[in-house]
């Protein structure tokens, strides 16, 4: 009997490494019947000891309750799922694919104008495009081609659907369009073209690509053209014509100057005529 009370008290008060226990248990003397000690001196050695675990404060045995596995799987699926946000990128339209550094989009009628006057005596391809024109989207690919092997050409592309006004004054209405501009010859050449005559695009290239010096300032659009544009309401565009050189003999304005110069008739009587051809004939 007295075997099982001291297991049992072994047992309830066991804390801590089990080596150690089984340590301190060895240390108490034995005395009494047998090889076991007395029941005090074992309830007096055991007290001690456990109190000193503790130094002198009540254990305190707290039980909790387990959380079911689903709800702890819930949470931490939830907390430490990362946060994943949606990001869906702004679609790069065609007509914005494949451009090169001397490709560029029209802003404005006055864009335009300033675009085409500080050129220089460098090619100007103005391109004329619709968003929904077929042909201009199976073209594109090909003119930037043709931009990127022609780098000192300046390409311009303006938006009919955005400048359908301004396309309207300068007598755009056909797509794919496009006008060749260059220093003081002005406008070069227009046309239109598809991707089955781009034979036409690459020949107008090729003859006014090569170097060449203008004798005059940078024409750019025509005047009736700049006219146009100015009496267009729904641009905002000014332009006023430059007036003609006025005679101050004859009060009225001077023509302009031609280039080539008309050969005048001749009043020389016929007698004279006569008189220099018998000259001519040592008569």
């Amino acid at each position: 009997m007295a075997e099982t009370l001291i297991k049992t008290s072994l047992v309830s008060s066991w804390h801590g490494n089990k080596n150690q226990q089984l340590q301190r248990a060895s240390m108490v003397p034995k005395t009494g019947v047998g090889s076991f000690p007395s029941l005090k001196l074992k309830s007096q050695f055991l007290r001690s000891s456990f109190s000193s675990e503790f130094h002198g404060k009540k254990p305190l045995f707290r039980v909790t309750r387990s959380i079911p596995s689903k709800r702890i799987n819930s949470q931490f699926s939830v907390s430490a799922a990362p946060k994943m946000t949606l990001r869906i990128g702004k679609a790069q339209k065609w007509w914005e694919k494949g451009l090169q550094p001397n490709m560029r989009e029209v802003t404005s009628a006055q864009d335009l104008v300033d675009s085409l006057l500080n050129a220089g005596d460098k090619l100007v391809i103005v391109d004329f495009f619709s968003p929904g024109c077929g042909g201009c989207k199976a073209l594109h690919p090909k003119i930037c081609q043709f931009a990127e092997m022609n780098p000192d050409v300046e390409f311009l592309s303006v938006n009919y659907e955005e400048h359908k006004s301004m396309c309207y004054s300068l007598n755009v209405h056909v797509l794919p369009f496009f006008r060749f501009y260059r220093g003081a010859q002005g406008r070069v050449c227009s046309f239109s073209c598809t991707n089955a005559t781009i034979k036409k695009f690459r020949d107008a290239l090729a003859k006014h690509t090569p170097e060449r010096c203008s004798l005059g300032p940078t024409k750019g659009l025509e005047e009736k053209e700049l006219i146009a544009l100015s009496e267009n309401k729904d641009l905002s565009f000014t332009y006023s014509p430059q007036p003609l050189p006025v005679n101050e003999e004859l009060g009225t304005e001077a023509a302009p100057a031609s280039s080539e110069s008309i050969p005048l008739p001749s009043l020389t009587s016929n007698s004279e005529v006569l008189e220099r051809t018998l000259t001519g004939a040592g008569r």
